[in-house]
């Protein structure tokens, strides 16, 4: 089962642990930061999933100290300076949302380390999120400048209510996994050090369980994110929109200085 992966997904490493589970693993420098060959395979990966016979269930995790730190500097740089690059981004964004919605394998992430980014998106929109009591879950993109698009306008309302959401996208503050297990961000909550045992376990069981009747229900529940698909859209577009703008530059200098940011204050909406 792994060597195909393996083959045909560069980025990324893989195990496979148990009989029909398939663990995809973030590996890679900067705390598994997503560079702009990982995000690329990052979206392709969910079909290949989905038509493999051989899979059941998919465990997300990463390798060392995180789950993965987020996007390169480098990549939003290119983002920042390249309109092609900007929509070419934009599209694997896309994809990655649309593409997990529709894998009909159960999906389970464990989170552990910081949680940003495209990898934020995985961890998040897993079926089951475990999240080690210490994980560190940011969306950051107001602090970088952009609107808060990819998944989080859509999903995070669903999963912690409308007034935690807002408070936590438009404040980027950080939540740990306890408290995000609290306000209902993720699935559950447990010692670091039994992370991985744990999603290991659940793993297990729902490949040993009764495949149609999971996916099924799997499907039925993803109807909430296929009705309001609209909402993702419109975050997209307005985040990528902001890439275009002053703002990002400002986010980014800020960040690589270390400092708090001057934005502009020029509102154009």
């Amino acid at each position: 089962m792994i060597e195909k992966y393996q083959a045909q997904f560069k980025r990324l490493t893989f195990e496979s642990n148990q009989k029909g589970v398939l663990e995809v693993i973030f590996d890679g420098p900067g705390l598994n930061a997503v560079d702009e060959a990982t995000h690329h395979e990052i979206p392709r990966i969910w079909p290949v999933i989905d038509a493999d016979p051989e899979v059941r269930v998919v465990l997300v995790r990463g390798a060392g100290r995180a789950f993965s730190a987020g996007g390169s500097f480098d990549l939003i740089d290119k983002q920042i300076e390249d309109y092609g690059t900007r929509v070419r981004i934009m599209r694997e964004s896309r994809d990655l949302f649309y593409n997990i919605i529709n894998c009909n394998k159960p999906i389970i992430s464990a989170i552990h380390g910081p949680a940003v980014g495209a990898g934020l998106v995985v961890a998040l929109m897993a079926d089951i999120s475990i999240a080690a009591k210490d994980a560190r879950i940011i969306d950051g993109h107001t602090r970088l400048g952009v609107a808060a698009g990819d998944h989080a306008a859509m999903v995070w309302p669903l999963l912690c209510g409308m007034a935690k959401a807002k408070y936590l996208l438009l404040t980027c503050r950080e939540i740990s996994g306890e408290a995000a297990e609290r306000a209902g961000l993720v699935s559950v909550t447990v010692d670091k050090e039994d992370l991985l045992d744990i999603a290991r376990e659940i793993a297990g069981e729902l490949s040993a369980g009764a495949q149609e009747a999971l996916r099924w229900t799997k499907y039925t529940l993803n109807q909430w994110y296929r009705q309001n698909a609209p909402i993702f859209d419109a975050g997209l577009g307005l985040e990528f929109l902001g890439f275009g703008g002053q703002d990002v530059v400002e986010g980014v200098a800020s960040h690589r200085e270390r400092r708090a940011p001057e934005f502009s204050g020029v509102v154009t909406s």
